[in-house]
């Protein structure tokens, strides 16, 4: 048995293998231990305390810190095996990957902490009264993904031995092209940085560009997402979005009826003016109707009616309750026409017919 063990495969003895598989499962369990204490003795300890920064902190930890266990257990296996550096070096070949990896295990612990900053930048931009830094916050985050994983990857790349200088130098060689392929990728950045300084409209709003109308769901990197009142979502590139003219009916302060009410041909003089005082004195006891400014006149000799024209804002920008406000009006204007035994008009003609008379002269014989 024990020459069994001396006996070699790729250079290495059998026994040196059994040890670094011992060494591997020792690390495994290991992992499963540390992880058993971290969640049984270290994070109840955090809980106990007032600051919900320490707990949240160890939840980016925790996971990163098992594997670590682990890839230090595969080191101390790929030491003990010794593997042969000729005519191939596998050593310099696992050490590296090792090398990688930990840097990747370090990437995901820094990729968890972008969470925990937007957790809190998060809660610092609802204390502010712009809406800018809450826009930004979510920008912030997905800047901070993207660079750690960036800076992962040139990192691990040079653990191979390929020098971060080389790589970005190459970068500039074919930077023309990728220049010219990223140009719309670019011009969305800059559309949505437009979009965030500029404000014409934020998360939630209720605007109208082009064919497209619904409310804002999110302001992305690329391209800004619209939920339409079909319940369909649109989305739209920043750069588009940003130079189209658009209406933002979240922004208005009040809301504008305007009603053209006709009454017919055989309404007289005073009774049209007796219309016209009812309905503005209806307007200015209105509770819904903004005082500020509203208009009520005969304006027109319509084809079929004479017209009168009701111009108003009410005090409510919510389409529901706008609408409630837009129906008692009519109504109101309906029962103070019915009072003055006016009719309201509707599309219609009236044909005169006129028949010439003509004269039978009658021949003598």
């Amino acid at each position: 048995m024990t020459e069994w063990l001396q006996s070699e495969l790729l250079g290495i003895s059998l026994n040196r293998y059994a040890a670094a598989l011992g060494i591997i499962l020792t690390a495994y369990l290991a992992k499963k231990i540390f992880a058993l204490l971290f969640v049984k003795v270290v994070l109840p300890l955090a809980a106990k305390t007032d600051k919900e920064l320490d707990d949240r902190f160890l939840v980016c930890l925790q996971k990163p810190a098992e594997l670590l266990v682990f890839l230090l257990g595969l080191f101390a296996a790929c030491t003990f095996l010794q593997l042969p550096s000729e005519p191939f070096d596998v050593d310099h070949l696992a050490t590296s990957i090792l090398k990688a990896l930990v840097i990747f295990d370090i990437a995901w612990f820094c990729f968890n902490l972008v969470d925990l900053i937007d957790h809190y930048l998060g809660q610092w931009a609802a204390k502010t009264e712009s809406t800018l830094d809450d826009h930004l916050a979510p920008l912030l985050r997905k800047s901070l993904r993207l660079f750690v994983i960036i800076m992962a990857c040139l990192m691990a790349v040079q653990t191979f031995g390929y020098p971060i200088t080389g790589i970005l130098a190459s970068l500039g060689i074919g930077g023309l092209a990728f220049a010219l392929a990223a140009k719309d990728s670019v011009s969305n950045i800059f559309g949505s940085l437009m979009i965030i300084f500029d404000r014409p409209f934020q998360v939630g709003d209720w605007i109208k560009a082009g064919d497209m109308e619904g409310t804002v769901e999110e302001v992305g990197f690329r391209s800004t997402k619209i939920r339409t009142f079909a319940k369909t979502l649109i989305c739209v590139p920043n750069n588009i979005i940003a130079n189209m003219p658009l209406d933002n009916f979240s922004r208005m302060p009040k809301r504008r009826v305007k009603l053209t009410v006709g009454v017919t041909y055989a309404t007289t003089p005073e009774l049209m003016r007796q219309a016209v005082r009812d309905i503005r004195a209806m307007l200015k006891e209105h509770p819904a109707v903004d005082q500020d400014f509203f208009l009520v006149n005969f304006t027109d000799f319509g084809a079929s009616s004479l017209d009168i024209m009701v111009y108003c804002f009410t005090t409510t920008t919510v389409w529901g309750d706008y609408l409630d406000a837009r129906e008692d009006l009519c109504l109101k204007i309906m029962e103070i026409l019915e009072t003055l035994g006016l009719e309201i008009a509707f599309p219609s003609r009236t044909v005169y017919l006129h028949q010439d008379s003509q004269e039978t002269v009658t021949q003598p014989n």
